[in-house]
């Protein structure tokens, strides 16, 4: 809970903009539940309200984990600001495009039922794109430079990068099959909220589980250099096996997916 804490208030500090974008997607997502419990509306089986709670919850989550890791790069502050402000800016206006469709009751992503609707769905994934370069900008700095972290814990940053990396690969095979689910149309019988298909492959497992490697291996290693008092080689070793372990599990729900298998 101090951690929690500690980073809340370092984030607050070193980016206040950025700060404030992660609490109008807490904000967001406490709307949304308020839209699932008065709007009856559904789209593709599901209240047109879910899919901007989810990214509501994931884009807090990830803006506020991209604010707290720039205090551990050697960057200047000015370069510091220039990338929390095209990251959490970027983001807004996506989860923006995400709300604004729900409230019309249609798809935000791989809509082409009409210019406009595709104009906006391509936007969206040209401010994804953004910050895919971003990722490989952080992957690129966390292998070369010297981060203000425990070796272990900037291994495990850079190893979760590239996770991140995958899972954001895995979001542009969705695009280009233009569904998420593999063997059936996309909607059906789901996992409750994030509604992972039960019947059938559903990429968004392997993208999701991709795309949160940047918080649970550095997050695994904090706890590994906090907890085992051994050498920093072992730490580092052991990062990195549980790294590769998990990048070998989305490998397999990718893989899975991709055979028409749903989850379990």
């Amino acid at each position: 809970m101090n951690f929690l804490k500690n980073s809340i208030r370092t984030v607050k500090n070193a980016s206040p903009i950025l700060f404030t974008i992660v609490m109008l997607h807490v904000v967001g997502g406490i709307i949304c539940i308020g839209g699932l419990l008065i709007d009856d509306r559904t789209l593709a089986g599901v209240n047109v309200w879910v899919k901007p709670l989810k990214f509501c919850i994931s884009g807090a989550i990830y803006i506020f984990t991209v604010g707290f890791l720039m205090t551990k790069y050697p960057y200047s502050t000015r370069k510091k600001n220039i990338l929390n402000n095209i990251i959490s800016w970027t983001l807004l206006l996506e989860i923006g495009i995400i709300f604004y469709q729900a409230s019309r009751g249609v798809q935000s992503h791989y809509n082409q039922d009409s210019l406009f609707d595709g104009l906006l769905f391509a936007a969206m994934g040209i401010l994804i794109a953004i910050n895919v370069l971003l990722m490989v900008l952080f992957a690129f700095d966390a292998a070369r430079l010297k981060m203000k972290v425990a070796k272990p814990v900037q291994v495990a940053i850079f190893i979760g990068w590239v996770v991140v990396i995958v899972g954001s690969w895995v979001g542009g095979q969705m695009i280009s099959q233009m569904a998420h689910n593999v063997g059936v149309a996309d909607g059906g019988d789901g996992l409750p909220l994030v509604n992972w298909s039960t019947v059938a492959g559903d990429l968004r497992v392997a993208h999701f589980f991709g795309l949160h490697g940047i918080q649970i291996i550095p997050l695994f290693a904090l706890i590994l250099s906090r907890k085992w008092k051994t050498t920093t080689k072992n730490q580092v070793i052991t990062t990195i096996i549980f790294g590769l372990l998990y990048a070998a599990w989305i490998t397999h729900m990718f893989y899975q997916a991709k055979q028409g298998l749903p989850l379990y």
